[in-house]
């Protein structure tokens, strides 16, 4: 030792001054640390401080030498007090599922991924350029729809959601069917796309080939028909024996040909009228001509005097024995007959003739149609009368006349009806009578009727059928979500039954809004009915219960399948232990679950969403950084605390939760209860904690 420290020695022993105690001095932000060299204490500012470690230790801002160096690609640096965090820039997502990471845990940013795109009502994906953020989703209008106005592009968010379209499809309508040449409309379904409607040939034509339908097209356009209408042609009338024949050489439907004996026969029994049919053919005449030899003989014998009285009489004016022939009878034009026309061949001598026939809508009443011109220069009187035919229009039960004329007539069935065998022509007979349509008009009930849904997940509905037929059925179901547009669960489903009830469970997910369609195949007919499933009680995870020492514990736990993960997350409460608690599951978080006041007794220390958890996590509690808004407070030494996980979906008003106690940290020598309780309104898991020392004594309730 040398002279001047031995002199300093015993100066600072004689007047008493005490040497400086390092650590005192060091500042709040910093450690009393030994130096390298082992010559004393030295102050060093905390990881995250910069100063002199004494006088001050301010803040260091990791993040300025940019966020890329210190988080990686694709990220945002955020400086703390003390510390830092990281998260993703938009249009990427963590790999580690969580909202925010730290550079040395092996995070790193991926591209956002939308998942497939969903399709509007009434709308078919057409393409996409792929899945990821700033992807294009392009749709158009599903069969029988046309695009009416709007936006038809979906693009991929930075949220991980699809945006909605504002493209709008409209049904097609191809509005009233138009007539092919010789045809009428019978009856149609309606005029949107799917239609059909159904034509019969016109009044004087039979169906000879092709499809009577026409369909309303995806393009607005009835589609033609092939069908072929010829026109009824009876062909020549009958003639009977003996008798002369008036006929117009027409021999469409409604033609008739009248008969008359000839001279030496008379008309014994029997109608002289033949009328071509709807059927293309006449009827046939039941005239009966019998033979009279003395009328004969008279008729020849009167011929022959008049023929020498007026003929060959020689005439007193003229001479040379020349013989003069008078001007031969005429009877002129013959008389009419009210609602008649006549067949005549403009003759109008002895023995000429004219024909009387009703015009369309008269029948004959009586035998005297025919007159003869008479030697006395006038035509006999016709008896002929003619009065209206048929009468009016047939009246068939529940339908309405589609077209008609004075003799055929064609029905249909109202709406609410259908037709159900039978003709639907009236056709007014030779007699005058109607041959009044067979048609059958009953009730239309729907194929499908009184469709409900219960149970939330199964559908029932009353089959109406006309008879005990095998139908098969097409239930298709496509459920939506508002919260997760890139959703979407479409499932067909086909049953086969006789029955006149039928019910059909669909398992459908939970809180998802469903459009359910049955379509009764052969009926062509569907119902379609919409349901929105409710929220149910969140599974809560798996976890291993444990119990620390230490004030930054790691606890694990495995989640469980959820279809819910948008709106659903995980919470960890803090409990401080206080001799006797009561844990209400329900209670804390209610109003609202991103309120970040805490109670003294107990606080929200994390509140991680599900999406962004894997199939296992590890979450250290007090490890000092925020989770969903929340600070995760580190633990005081020498205090006892109780975690508890709580497992909480919540959509609009409805939340439903479920608790399960973590784990206990640090230790205590007294009795201590805690009770987790569920909400009123939730079925879950109740568990019920007993503690007395280091004994644990667990029971298990559904409620």
């Amino acid at each position: 030792m040398t002279r001047t420290m031995i002199a300093i020695f015993l100066l600072c022993a004689i007047t008493g001054v005490q040497t400086l105690d390092v650590c005192a001095s060091c500042h709040v932000n910093a450690t009393c640390d030994d130096k390298p060299d082992g010559s004393g204490k030295v102050c060093n500012c905390m990881y995250g401080f910069v100063g002199n470690g004494r006088t001050f230790c301010q803040d260091k801002d990791e993040c300025q030498i940019g966020a890329s160096k210190i988080c990686g690609q694709h990220t945002i640096c955020h400086n703390t007090y003390g510390s830092y965090y990281c998260t993703c820039l938009s249009g990427y997502t963590p790999s580690n599922d969580m909202g925010v990471f730290i550079p040395n845990d092996g995070t790193h940013c991926r591209e956002v991924d939308c998942g497939q795109p969903s399709t509007e009502e009434d709308t078919v994906l057409l393409s996409k350029t792929g899945t990821t953020y700033g992807s294009v989703a392009t749709f158009v209008c599903d069969e029988g729809f046309f695009w009416a106005n709007g936006d038809n592009t979906s693009v991929c968010g930075a949220d991980g959601l699809w945006t909605r379209t504002s493209m709008v499809c409209e049904e097609v309508d191809c509005g009233q069917p138009s007539t092919e040449e010789d045809t009428v409309l019978l009856s149609k379904t309606g005029t949107t796309y799917g239609s059909v409607a159904t034509f019969v040939c016109d009044e004087g034509f039979f169906w000879a080939n092709g499809d009577n339908t026409s369909v309303c097209g995806a393009d607005g356009l009835w589609t033609r028909t092939s069908m072929v209408c010829e026109e009824i042609l009876c062909g020549d009338p009958p003639l009977p024996p003996h008798t002369r024949q008036v006929w117009s050489g027409s021999s469409t439907p409604g033609s008739t040909a009248t008969y008359s004996c000839k001279i030496g026969f008379y008309h014994s029994e029997g109608n002289n009228v033949s009328l071509c049919k709807v059927d293309g053919h006449w009827t046939e005449p039941n005239i009966s001509c019998k033979g009279n030899a003395l009328l004969q003989n008279t008729v020849h014998a009167v011929v022959g005097l008049a023929f020498s009285f007026c003929c060959l009489r020689p005439n007193s004016n003229q001479s040379n024995g020349i013989i003069s022939i008078p001007v031969e009878i005429q009877c002129g034009t013959p008389p009419s007959i009210p609602h008649s026309v006549m067949l005549w061949d403009k003759t109008s001598t002895v023995g000429s003739q004219v024909v009387y026939q009703c015009k369309s809508g008269y029948k004959s009443v009586g035998e005297g149609n025919i007159s003869v011109c008479s030697a006395s220069g006038e035509w006999d009187e016709a008896s002929l009368l003619c009065q209206a035919k048929c009468g009016p229009v047939p009246f068939l039960a529940n339908s309405e006349v589609v077209w008609h004329n004075r003799s055929v007539v064609i029905h249909r069935c109202v709406e609410g009806y259908h037709s159900w065998r039978g003709s639907s022509l009236s056709v007014c007979g030779i007699s005058g009578v109607w041959e009044k349509a067979t048609l059958k008009c009953i009730e239309i009930k729907p194929p499908i009727d009184h469709l409900y849904v219960f149970n939330e997940n199964c559908v029932h509905w009353k089959a109406e059928k006309y008879e005990e037929d095998m139908e098969v059925y097409k239930v298709t179901y496509v459920g939506s979500r508002d919260y997760q547009r890139s959703f979407q669960d479409r499932r067909n489903k086909f049953l086969s039954s006789k029955a006149g009830q039928l019910e059909l469970c669909l398992n459908l997910l939970p809180v998802t809004n469903y459009s359910i369609s049955i379509t009764a195949v052969s009926a062509r007919f569907t119902a379609i009915i919409t349901t929105n499933t409710s929220l149910p009680v969140p599974s809560a995870p798996v976890v291993h219960y444990k119990e620390f020492e230490t004030a930054i514990p790691t606890l694990w736990l495995r989640r469980s399948a959820n279809t819910l993960d948008p709106i659903s997350l995980y919470q960890v409460f803090v409990l401080p232990v206080e001799k006797v608690m009561v844990f209400d599951c329900s209670s804390a978080g209610h109003q609202d679950l991103l309120n970040k006041s805490k109670s003294s007794s107990e606080y929200i220390t994390a509140q991680i969403l599900v999406k962004h958890i894997g199939s296992e996590m590890n979450f250290t509690v007090g490890d000092g950084f925020h989770y969903g808004g929340f600070y995760n407070a580190p633990l005081e030494n020498g205090k006892n605390y109780y975690v508890i996980l709580r497992a909480v979906t919540q959509w609009k008003t409805a939340l439903k939760s479920s608790c399960i106690l973590w784990a206990k940290v640090g230790g205590t020598s007294y009795a201590l209860r805690v009770s987790l309780l569920s909400a009123v309104a939730s079925v879950g898991l109740v568990a019920l904690a007993i503690w007395g020392g280091y004994n644990c004594i667990w029971f298990f309730k559904r409620t």
